[in-house]
């Protein structure tokens, strides 16, 4: 029998892939989101494989016993995923808005399946590599490689009075952190998965209408490379590297198979990305970007001297994962990208 499977954030960028590369399996999956809307939304976008779906509402995941109910299904579930935490500085009103509810709703999920739900063996939680890197030193000589023993050295206080990075960046680091510790104290009977990704791209699997709604790695990548200028500079951001978010996806799913990645923590990466790259790429591909993708120095490296890498072989040798070029994702990123543009420009000239 397929597993029965509790997915939280299944309506986001990550989760929605998460979705379907289990429904694809032949999962029935669960998803927990905070309203009916956007539970419809789910099943409007995977039509074809509502019979595998069913809603459940946590309007508040910060809430007492926000899942106690949620965690507690017919039949009952395998596996609990967890990718409900969104990345968008656009909407956030403080800093603790961004910490808190990573915490308190990873804590609250955790707790529920200890107490409500026996059946479950595995609880898979999609962090960041933002709770790996130290950002404040990016440059190293030589450069740095990190690896699954790396955290992110971010304080509470930082996270707090810094500015919105910093706290998304800590809001990653301290979740997981309490997740491990959750582990350690508790001793539940499930075991824990922890994946950390770089910048995600790629296509998007859940419907929008706007460029303004992608996710922060596409609308970053959207804003200095494709909507941009010739003459503009090539964009420096400080996370300099990245994964294609269905290559993120089909990790997950190996997070749920493969015995031997219990209790294990993996950073889900491809290699180093340099934005002259993607321009160089851009540009030798689509005409229409010649005027609006930075030239720069084509051929050259924009990265600086001393850049940090990630070391990908650990999750290669458990989860046998497998990463596309950076040319794939770009060259499909930026079909959808400009086919969002066109629908949408389309879409008020009749309106």
């Amino acid at each position: 029998m397929a597993p029965h499977v509790l997915l939280t954030g299944g309506n986001g960028f990550i989760g929605s892939h998460v979705l379907a590369q289990l429904l694809d399996y032949g999962c029935t999956v669960c998803c927990a989101v905070r309203t009916q809307e956007k539970g419809d939304k789910i099943l409007r976008d995977f039509a074809a494989q509502q019979s595998q779906i069913s809603i459940r509402i946590v309007p508040d995941i910060v809430a007492p016993g926000a899942y106690h109910t949620a965690v507690q299904g017919t039949p009952a579930f395998d596996t609990v995923y967890h990718t409900a935490s969104p990345f968008t500085y656009n909407n956030v009103g403080s800093n603790v808005e961004f910490v808190k509810p990573a915490i308190k709703g990873t804590l609250n999920l955790l707790q529920a399946v200890k107490d409500n739900a026996p059946s479950v063996k595995r609880v898979i939680w999609t962090g960041s590599c933002a709770s790996v890197i130290d950002y404040d030193n990016l440059v190293s000589d030589p450069p740095r490689v990190y690896t699954e023993a790396d955290w992110n050295p971010i304080t509470w206080e930082e996270a707090v009075h810094g500015d919105p990075s910093k706290a998304y960046r800590a809001s990653k680091l301290l979740a997981e952190r309490e997740a491990w510790k959750f582990m350690k104290e508790e001793q539940p009977s499930f075991d824990l998965v922890t994946l950390s990704p770089p910048a995600t791209f790629g296509p998007l699997r859940h419907s929008i209408t706007s460029v303004r709604d992608l996710n922060e790695s596409n609308s970053r990548l959207w804003r200095f490379c494709f909507n941009s200028t010739k003459d503009a500079p090539v964009p420096y951001m400080p996370v300099h590297t990245y994964v294609d978010v269905r290559d993120l996806a089909a990790a997950q799913l190996k997070a749920m198979t493969v015995p031997e990645a219990g209790n294990q923590r993996f950073i889900v990466c491809a290699r180093q990305f340099d934005f002259q790259d993607v321009c160089d790429i851009l540009r030798s591909n689509f005409g229409e970007l010649g005027e609006r993708t930075p030239l720069g120095k084509p051929g050259t490296r924009s990265l600086p001297d001393g850049a940090y890498s990630i070391d990908n072989s650990k999750v290669k040798q458990f989860l046998g994962a497998e990463f596309r070029s950076l040319e794939g994702t770009v060259l499909d990123v930026a079909r959808y990208m400009l086919d969002l543009e066109r629908k949408e420009k389309q879409a008020h000239t009749i309106y």
